[in-house]
């Protein structure tokens, strides 16, 4: 049937009429047939005006969350990081996490020594604890060695065999070198006092 009004009313875009359209009755030669002779194209994105100025760029820290060693997962060797870790598999073999919380899960098992910041205890232990700042035995941690530690917290039910040295907070080190220095020259004093005499 014959439409009157869009014959009446040409759009502003030509329409391109393949030849060969009419001959290969298939989809893609009719999408060919109707295509406009001038495709839009997309104008670039204007500058932004001169008085607003470039947003600063800010750099935001997160808390992220620890590195995770599942249940089931069983690693052989030595662990290194500087990042915080929790461990909920069997690890044989060294882990030395520099100024990072270690947290050995309920189901975690170690056959090593382990030296971090801070040392979470909820699964199983056996080897020695070296922490910078705190050791903490939940009520279903086991440790079986030594704990090195500033301070030490055991909830009820935690299990501990083994020796606890508590170490002191270290001095500042203008503080150390005065008192070495006052202790040399009380040394270098006494002999020069008895030449006297």
């Amino acid at each position: 049937m014959w439409r009157k009004s869009e014959e009446a009313n040409p759009s502003s875009k030509p329409i391109i009429k393949a030849e060969s359209a009419a001959a290969d009755p298939s989809p893609a030669a009719a999408s060919l047939a109707t295509m406009p002779a001038n495709p839009a194209v997309p104008e670039p994105p204007s500058a932004p005006p001169a008085s607003i100025a470039a947003p600063e760029v800010v750099s935001v820290v997160t808390d992220a969350s620890p590195s995770q060693i599942s249940a089931g997962l069983k690693i052989r060797g030595e662990i290194t990081g500087t990042s915080d870790l929790w461990i909920d598999g069997d690890i044989q073999g060294k882990i030395q996490l520099t100024g990072c919380k270690l947290t050995v899960g309920p189901s975690g098992r170690i056959k090593s020594d382990i030296e971090a910041r801070e040392i979470n205890v909820l699964g199983t232990v056996s080897g020695n604890l070296k922490a910078a700042e705190t050791v903490t035995l939940g009520n279903t941690g086991r440790v079986e060695g030594s704990v090195v530690t500033r301070r030490i917290a055991i909830e009820d039910g935690a299990r501990l065999r083994g020796k606890v040295e508590m170490v002191r907070v270290e001095a500042a080190p203008a503080a150390k070198a005065a008192a070495a220095s006052a202790r040399s020259g009380a040394a270098s004093a006494a002999p020069a006092e008895k030449e006297k005499s």
